[in-house]
């Protein structure tokens, strides 16, 4: 319930500080402003919402309205599964039916996702996912406790991450790799500098738009949208810049600000070539070029030509707190699992031996 100030004047009797009203009552204009003058809240516009539309919304589950209130796409859909999956194995059928979960169940689901033989980093997030919905039902009274409280949960390699990092010399060869002088093979060029030189995230690459480059203190930046819908300002690195720009002078849509930066070249499905183009098509386009380089890393993915570059930066001693800020870490824990110099073959005691 809104209450208003602390002032005397709001206080009537002993009955405690004074309720102000949510919604006004039938009142001329002049009984709305001299109402506002007296420190009750007035309605001054149309209502945006009708009754229906009003009770509608309040009567929307719980668990909805937190998987609505995670904002990263990626996070909420994984969740998303990941709470299907556990309702799907305890047989929940009504939303009362959660507050018998138990930490019982919550281990043996463990068991069974152990028993599946699924990494211990991903039987974490799923765990976490159920932890995050009983949080907020607790939140919301609709449960008394959370039952992943006190749950192991797997543990894993903190020191180094699992995706792969490629080296140098592979790295080289990927870049070199679209050759030709036509459309694709200059937006390509583009796309995998783009990656190795500034280590972007699929979503944050897939989501620039030609307006995203602009000058900040006198150096060409990158505005990147990144997870937890916060922007960061990536220097962008002059190789980079020159194949960036080769691409959009021969496409021709370096004036079109608003609209995505990489698009398809062609498009057989619904021939629109002013999207951006998808995380996928990225995807399978830097395996091909990988495969025509003889670029061969277990594990391979989009995520690998980010770590190779964080590494990198790192190999030339580049500051982690500084390499923090670049990937948009939040936690600079994170940022040393892309720390791949320790697997630095060439490094191992291996190559020392000598009889």
């Amino acid at each position: 319930m809104l209450k208003s100030g602390d002032s005397n004047n709001d206080r009537s009797g002993t009955d405690g500080p004074r309720n102000v009203p949510i919604l006004p009552s039938k009142a001329s204009a002049g009984e709305q402003t001299r109402a506002s003058r007296d420190g009750e809240l007035a309605l001054t516009g149309p209502r945006l919402l009708s009754a229906e539309q009003f009770h509608q919304l309040s009567d929307v589950p719980a668990a909805l309205t937190w998987l609505a209130n995670i904002d990263n796409p990626n996070t909420r859909r994984a969740y998303h599964s990941d709470v299907e999956a556990f309702i799907a194995f305890c047989g929940i059928e009504a939303p009362d039916e959660l507050r018998q979960v138990t930490r019982a169940h919550l281990i043996a689901w463990r068991g069974l996702l152990e028993g599946q033989g699924l990494a211990p980093a991903t039987i974490r997030r799923k765990l976490s996912a159920i932890a995050s919905l009983f949080d907020y039902l607790c939140n919301e009274n609709a449960v008394e406790h959370n039952p992943v409280a006190g749950v192991k949960r797997p543990a894993v390699d903190s020191n180094e991450g699992k995706t792969p990092a490629l080296s140098d010399a592979q790295a080289k060869k990927l870049l070199r790799a679209p050759s030709g002088s036509n459309l694709k093979a200059k937006r390509d060029r583009a796309i995998i500098a783009t990656y190795l030189f500034h280590a972007l995230r699929r979503s944050e690459l897939a989501a620039l738009t030609v307006g995203s480059l602009a000058e900040r203190r006198g150096v060409m930046h990158f505005r990147v949208e990144g997870k937890g819908s916060r922007t960061r300002y990536v220097p962008a690195h002059p190789a980079a810049m020159d194949a960036i720009l080769t691409y959009l002078q021969e496409a021709g849509h370096d004036e079109d600000r608003k609209r995505p930066l990489f698009r398809p070249v062609r498009n057989n499905r619904t021939g629109t070539m002013n999207e951006a183009i998808t995380g996928d098509g990225i995807y399978k386009m830097v395996k091909h070029y990988a495969t025509a380089a003889g670029v061969y890393v277990d594990g391979l993915c989009l995520h690998a030509l980010r770590t190779t570059a964080a590494t990198n930066a790192l190999e030339h001693n580049a500051d982690i707190a500084y390499v923090q800020m670049w990937l948009g870490h939040a936690n600079i824990s994170t940022t040393r699992l892309y720390d791949r110099r320790r697997a630095r073959p060439e490094d191992s005691p291996t190559f020392k031996v000598s009889y």
